[in-house]
């Protein structure tokens, strides 16, 4: 029998044991503690398979995944039609630019059957590799638009506290989170940033979800106003707050909302890089919600993250501006190298056939019911629960130290990342989400009601575990 080697030559085994070790030492990790990680202060896992619902690491430990990565394995690990379909294109044409009309045949494809399920309006497909660069895309096509229709000031854009948009200078800038902006001199300007959607925060305890709404609305139009209406070209918006705390919109926020940027001629951009493709029991939040975005971001489920591939999708009514601004002004002078890509554009195409033929829309409305409600029913109860919430398979728990008055945690108890903890030594995978003590969970869309139920009881216990710690 022969025996796997390393690149020094080393058996197997021993490249295991070494693996922690050249991380520590080489890996720069995005969203992690540099010291404690460095120096072996805090845990390192390396991920190794996964099928399903389960991930497994180097030390043989199957978890179950209930955020589906970072909310991107949609259609669930191991799908061999969609690694196929990697393999095939890459032995036909790996890759190729799409610049000056070049095409390829999955890039052409994917962006035919996109538009197939986006809303009616919209007519055009730009690629890039993930929600950050499209999102640095559309602030370029806003600002691109207004200079085209003479209106060189129109250039400010507004997004919300606790959005998620991006984590690059620009995008980062439209993020609405504290860690996003600490230490890399962010927001930049022309960004500003208004009224979170975040009913179970809301400032006034006793406003109903239509009184929230309307004041987030009001909150809007005085920020327009204040900055002057001639200034102020877009809205950024995810249709359901993600990384900010998983929070579906209060009733009535998204047509209120639309008024506003209707009567003072504002762009809306819909960020979909979570909630595209199913996660929120539609093939679109857009459509969920009743939604008429000019630009939607897309990312995540678009390939189920077996390829890195973004998009943006633009209105009809941008497109007209586009080609006015192409007879104006020449070529358009943005672009990515890796635009379109063909391999990445492969993996689409194939993960939007399993997407439809597995019918995983359905099941996320369907099991993510599910879900919400077995919690609910496990946890309502729970004397640190304060808030279950979620739409599709979109879900969180939130924590308070008091239920009657709403009174959060220390952030210093940590007790988000507690549950998190806790949840991992019982083969969960949650996400303890930033500024406040919530426990995020989005997993595959195609997990069952079985594996629900296994979800369930592991968080169940995470929980209990700790407010008896706490208690």
């Amino acid at each position: 029998m022969s025996v796997a080697t390393g690149p020094d030559g080393a058996t197997q085994a021993g490249l295991n044991d070494r693996l922690a070790e050249w991380d520590r030492q080489n890996f720069f990790h995005p969203s992690t503690h540099a010291r404690t990680h460095a120096h072996g202060e805090s845990p390192a896992r390396i991920i190794t398979s996964a099928e399903g619902v389960f991930i497994t690491d180097r030390d043989g430990k199957r978890s179950l995944d209930g955020f589906a990565g970072l909310y991107c394995v949609n259609a669930g690990y191991g799908r061999t039609e969609v690694t196929d379909a990697i393999a095939e294109q890459a032995r036909k044409l790996s890759y190729y630019h799409s610049y000056a009309g070049h095409g390829n045949e999955p890039a052409i494809t994917l962006s035919h059957m996109i538009l197939e399920r986006a809303p009616d309006h919209m007519s055009r497909v730009y690629f890039g590799l993930s929600g950050s660069d499209a999102n640095e895309t559309n602030i370029k096509l806003v600002w691109y638009l207004n200079n085209v229709l003479g209106r060189p000031e129109k250039k400010k854009i507004i997004s919300r506290w606790r959005g998620y948009h991006g984590s690059g200078l620009m995008t980062g800038s439209l993020t609405g989170l504290e860690l996003f902006h600490k230490a890399f001199d962010l927001p930049l300007y022309p960004i500003l940033h208004t009224e979170a959607p975040y009913y179970f925060r809301r400032p006034n305890l006793d406003q109903t979800e239509e009184e929230f709404s309307t004041w987030c609305a009001e909150k809007l139009e005085e920020m327009i106003l204040e900055e002057g209406p001639e200034t102020v070209a877009a809205f950024i918006g995810e249709p359901a707050l993600g990384t900010g705390g998983l929070v579906p919109p209060p009733a009535g926020y998204w047509e209120k909302i639309q008024a506003v940027l209707k009567k003072y001629d504002v762009l809306l951009i819909a960020d979909e890089v979570i909630t595209g493709f199913g996660r929120l029991g539609s093939m679109f939040g857009s459509l969920h919600y009743d939604i008429k975005p000019d630009i939607i971001t897309i990312a995540k489920g678009l390939t189920s993250a077996y390829a890195p591939l973004s998009g943006s999708i633009v209105s009809k009514d941008l497109w007209k501006v586009l080609e006015q601004g192409a007879d104006e002004l020449g070529v358009f002078g943005h672009g990515w190298t890796y635009s379109a890509h063909p391999l990445c554009a492969a993996a689409g195409v194939a993960n939007l056939e399993a997407v439809d033929k597995l019918d995983l829309v359905t099941n996320a409305r369907e099991t993510g019911a599910y879900m919400k409600k077995a919690l609910q029913d496990a946890l309502g109860d729970n004397p640190i629960v304060g808030d279950i919430r979620g739409e599709g398979l979109l879900i969180a728990l939130e924590f308070v130290a008091d239920r009657n008055d709403r009174t959060f945690f220390d952030p210093e108890l940590k007790v988000g990342p507690r549950i998190a903890a806790a949840a991992l030594q019982r083969g969960l995978i949650g996400r303890a989400m930033p500024q406040g003590d919530i426990f995020g969970l989005a997993p595959p869309l195609c997990i069952t009601p079985s594996e629900v139920d296994e979800l369930v009881t592991a968080a169940t216990a995470a929980v209990e575990a700790v407010a008896s710690e706490l208690a």
